[in-house]
């Protein structure tokens, strides 16, 4: 009996939060796309009365997204499709890796989703992350373990980098 095997790319919390098995795991990219706070999170780093602020992908050609994917066999999707339950819909990507490229499902919340919370200034947008819980933990940790996971990525992620220095500055 053979096993599917498929790649997952990820460029949220899946960088830094592996709750799944996988048999292999690389840097690699995407194209068209960046990561954006305009996710909320009712479940995982918020509540329905005050969600937090996740990333999704949003398109943006010319521009690249970094991230890791996972090369996990097909019965791992049961589990990430309900840890991506708040909003978020499979999508197949071209992923590309230092030695070539794959298809890849990722997760992308769109606009049309009732979690969706878009753009908002930077000053709402951390008052809302330094005010966030849920049962993953706070919107703070979210925020800065991402950050430092695209840092350990070598990635340039100036939006990240840009939430991240705010949220800092926010509990200084």
């Amino acid at each position: 009996m053979s096993v599917t095997r498929h790649w997952v790319f990820g460029y949220g919390s899946l960088i830094w939060r592996q709750d799944f098995p996988f048999l292999d795991a690389r840097r690699a990219c995407i194209s068209g796309w960046v990561r954006r706070f305009w996710q909320g999170s009712h479940d995982h780093r918020g509540v329905e009365d005050a969600p937090g602020r996740v990333v999704t992908l949003v398109e943006a050609p010319g521009e690249t997204c970094v991230g890791r994917a996972f090369l996990v066999e097909e019965d791992v999707f049961e589990h990430l499709d309900h840890r991506e339950k708040n909003g978020y819909e499979r999508r197949n990507l071209i992923v590309t890796f230092a030695n070539g490229t794959a298809t890849a499902t990722t997760y992308v919340a769109t606009a049309n989703n009732s979690a969706y919370l878009g753009p908002a200034p930077m000053d709402d947008m951390v008052a809302q992350i330094e005010r966030s819980a849920g049962e993953s933990g706070t919107n703070r940790e979210y925020v800065l373990e991402l950050a430092r996971a695209v840092d350990e990525l070598g990635a340039d992620d100036g939006h990240v980098q840009a939430v991240a220095r705010s949220v800092v500055l926010a509990s200084a």
